[in-house]
């Protein structure tokens, strides 16, 4: 069997990106009760954080980002809207766009949110080797940096 540093750089992105998602849904699935804040689906919360991280950013590009359909997006949005977590305004250059901002609720949601996600990952990380805890601590900036390079339009 192959040490993790021989194992060939497609199955180390494999083993990332099946690592990532199963944290992702774990800490997700461990951390929002408790804070009050109203349940909303993976499909709404991740259009919130796309707002959120893009404000200003057009239906159409929202959509694209998200891969998904426009009309699905769009009826999504509709209720994010009535949730009182998104606003849809004309883009003062061109009436044509609307353009979608998040509201001071999401933002601070947001922040609930992921002072949970913090504590549920904390808490998973006390029971971490001390090692492993430090080689945690020290991949945050390339898995940021990693973020934003997939974050990057197509």
């Amino acid at each position: 069997m192959n040490s993790p540093d021989q194992q060939p750089d497609a199955e180390k992105s494999r083993g990332l990106a099946v690592a990532i998602l199963n944290i992702s849904f774990e800490v997700r699935r461990k951390s929002h009760e408790g804070t009050g804040v109203l349940p909303l689906s993976s499909g709404l919360l991740d259009i919130v954080r796309v707002v959120e991280r893009y404000p200003g950013i057009t239906v159409a590009d929202l959509a694209a980002r998200l891969g998904r359909q426009l009309s699905n997006v769009s009826a999504q949005l509709r209720e994010l809207v009535a949730l009182g977590l998104v606003t849809r305004t004309r883009d003062a250059s061109d009436k044509r766009y609307v353009v979608l901002h998040p509201t001071p609720e999401a933002m601070r949601i947001r922040t609930v949110l992921e002072g949970a996600w913090a504590e549920a990952l904390a808490s998973a990380g006390d029971r971490l080797l001390p090692g492993e805890r430090a080689q945690l601590a020290a991949s945050l900036p390339a898995l940021e940096r990693l973020a934003d390079i997939l974050a990057e339009p197509e």
